[in-house]
Formats: C-alpha cells, structure tokens, sequence
C-alpha cells in the first residue's frame, strides 16, 4: 500500500462482504444499515441499491476517504445516500446523533491491532443502541497472533462464524472480480452477548 489512507483501494473483503449482502438481498429493503471505515463503500452502496437505508462512514479525519465515499454513492446514482465522519472510539456528537441501526458493515476494519479495541467501542455503543443489531463484518487473516477474542469477551460480545462456501464467496473470482484472489478472508457475525454469556 503506497497511499496511507487505505479506504482509496477496494480490498479484498469488500468483495466477499458485498457477497454476503448479495446473497441476503431480499432481508435488506427497509434496513437501517451503517458502513463504517467504508472508504470506497462496496458494501454500503450494494446495501443501498437493495433498497436499504444506508449511511456511509469513515474517520473524520481522512477527508479523501469521505470524499471517495460521496464520489462512490453520485457515480451510483445515489446521491442522497449520507456520509458522515466517525472516528473509530471517539465519542462524536455525529456517533450521538445516529439513530439506531440494523445492521453495520465494517470490511477489513481489523487490519491494524492498535486499532482493534477502538472499532469494537464504537460498534459496542451501536449494538446498545439497538441490541437486536448485527454487524457484519469481513477481515483478511494477517497474523495467526492478530485475535480479537479477548476483546469481544471484555465489551460482551460474541461471534458467529459464516462459512464463505454458505454464500458462494469461497472462489478466487466474485462477480468478475479477480478479488478476493487468493487471500485468507473470513467472515463474522458480531452481536451483544446474552447476559448469560450466549
């Protein structure tokens, strides 16, 4: 990556993500969904042409990155498609002002460990706003040491494991795409834990 602001490029999980939301189409009309660190906003966009209710995000501090968003939505035809600046673990009157959502997105948001603890705060206060919430998220395993396990454990949260082969993304090759390639990408389902633990 020759450019530090990583969300100028669509990564590999942004495809097998927009797959997942491909597969699940018909549940999305009417959704309040959320893409965070949306960069070129794959997922959201598809989310949106499904006829979910969508809004874009990325850190309030890489304009280029919000920028990319708005060009992604108007080359879309979706113009009025918001995007708002959410910095991952900043308390923002923007975070405040959202209103609950169904679902958040978040490709390859775990792709740096010091920003690991940071992403699952701000999705945490999301997940409290409506506890029935999901969020939908895709990685490319980077490091066998990389784990997110001990904090879903100390934010109360817990994972559900989706197979690619359940949704047709276990290929080299999606939608014409030459991405995901020949990358290790998985798949989760992040909730608030039961306050059993389930």
């Amino acid at each position: 990556v020759l450019d530090s602001q990583y969300g100028l490029y669509a990564w590999p999980c942004a495809v097998v993500l927009a797959q997942y939301l491909w597969a699940h189409r018909r549940s999305l009309p009417g959704k309040r969904v959320l893409e965070v660190g949306a960069g070129v906003s794959l997922p959201g966009v598809l989310a949106a042409k499904c006829g979910a209710e969508v809004t874009l995000s990325d850190s309030e501090e890489l304009p280029r990155c919000l920028r990319n968003c708005r060009r992604s939505c108007l080359m879309n035809d979706l113009p009025h498609v918001p995007v708002i600046g959410l910095t991952w673990g900043r308390v923002s009157p923007e975070l405040l002002a959202l209103a609950p959502v169904d679902i958040i997105l978040g490709s390859d948001v775990f792709f740096d460990p010091k920003d690991f603890e940071d992403t699952l705060t701000t999705v945490y206060f999301l997940l409290e706003k409506n506890p029935h919430a999901q969020f939908w998220t895709t990685y490319q395993v980077r490091s066998a040491d990389w784990s997110i396990e001990a904090l879903l454990c100390k934010w109360n949260l817990k994972n559900i494991p989706v197979p690619l082969h359940s949704f047709s993304a276990d290929k080299e090759h999606l939608a014409g795409s030459p991405l995901p390639g020949r990358h290790t990408i998985e798949m989760m389902i992040i909730s608030l834990a039961r306050s059993d633990g389930t």
